[in-house]
């Protein structure tokens, strides 16, 4: 795996954090989760254009806005008492089976 596809997945993990991070702030009315929401972007921004340097920028936002729908979708019930029903599961499914292929699809792009 190379720096960029590295990146591109840490960018995936702060759009989790950020995703979740807004639910928490309630409208952006909580100081504390709003600060963690706003600290989030920033990362997810640097972390994403850091890996758009080599990743097409189409495949490298649609493998990270699924990270950050897959991951956000998976600890919302953890975090806000949030549902995870046997459909929403099976496209969660999909869009983890697209990203794979994505990343697969990249693989002859030069590093």
């Amino acid at each position: 795996m190379t720096r960029a596809w590295l990146a591109l997945l840490l960018a995936g993990a702060f759009e989790i954090g950020y995703a979740l991070s807004v639910g928490g702030s309630q409208g952006f009315t909580v100081l504390s989760w709003s600060l963690v929401a706003v600290v989030f972007f920033l990362l997810t921004l640097f972390a994403l254009s850091l890996a758009l340097r080599t990743i097409d920028v189409g495949i490298g936002y649609a493998v990270w806005a699924g990270i950050g729908a897959v991951g956000a979708a998976l600890l919302g019930p953890l975090f806000f008492s949030e549902t995870l029903t046997p459909v929403k599961a099976f496209w969660l499914a999909v869009i983890i089976a697209g990203v794979v292929w994505l990343k697969l699809s990249d693989r002859t792009a030069p590093d």
